[in-house]
């Protein structure tokens, strides 16, 4: 059972966070790193890896014990990279106690942490490898079904932890567009959402649709500057 008002809360601190976003240069950056638990044998679909990683990020920005805990409340309006690292064992035990929110869907577990500066980011997390995140498609395109479908640009050719962020950045820009009364319904559902990996040409069809919610990535890691990697669309559009 969700704390309702700590989920309000939450989703208005979003809303005015992201309304308030023009930011400066020099300004400190903020990280949110995305850990993917992948054991050396038994991986995860990719598929069910997006998924995890969309449903981990939005638990984290609408988390109720953002209203009263200044830990996770703090980073809202900040410039904020999405940072998708792996771990196994005992590494991925020990992120747990990291603050953050873990999510599993069918075989993929990912945990998406409360953002913080980049310099001081917990040396847990910081140890942990970004390379070898990568999984190939292997057909499975698993759905949870709920209020969105997030599409992603396959032509980018996007890493499996690229695409994880990219998925991730398009949930938390969907809920800030949601009415409070539906981002609590979300919430209680336990964020249920699909994620489809489309060709060039659909992939821009998407972008067209009614309440369709882009994302532009900055460009630092993989693709160019401006690229629209992901688009997050209402199950009512589609």
């Amino acid at each position: 059972m969700i704390h309702k008002d700590g989920v309000r809360k939450s989703h208005e601190a979003l809303v005015r966070g992201l309304a308030n976003s023009a930011h400066e240069d020099g300004e400190e950056e903020y990280a949110m790193p995305i850990v993917i638990n992948l054991p050396k044998h038994d991986r995860p679909h990719r598929n069910d890896v997006l998924v995890a990683a969309g449903q981990a990020v939005v638990a984290v920005v609408l988390d109720p014990r953002a209203a009263a805990n200044p830990e996770f409340d703090r980073w809202y309006g900040k410039r904020i990279r999405k940072i998708t690292r792996r771990a196994r064992n005992a590494a991925w035990e020990h992120v747990q106690e990291v603050p953050g929110v873990t999510v599993t869907f069918d075989t993929a577990q990912v945990r998406a942490f409360t953002p913080a500066p980049v310099h001081a980011t917990d040396q847990r997390i910081d140890k942990l490898q970004i390379g070898g995140t990568d999984i190939p498609a292997d057909g499975c395109q698993g759905s949870s079904q709920g209020i969105c479908t997030v599409f992603i640009d396959s032509s980018l050719t996007m890493s499996l932890g690229k695409a994880a962020a990219q998925v991730g950045h398009a949930t938390m820009l969907f809920a800030a567009e949601l009415p409070a009364d539906e981002a609590v319904s979300w919430a209680e559902a336990g964020f249920p959402l699909a994620v489809r990996e489309v060709d060039h040409e659909e992939f821009v069809a998407q972008c067209a649709q009614r309440g369709a919610v882009v994302v532009r990535d900055a460009g630092f890691t993989e693709v160019v500057p401006g690229s629209c990697t992901a688009v997050a669309v209402p199950t009512a559009a589609q």
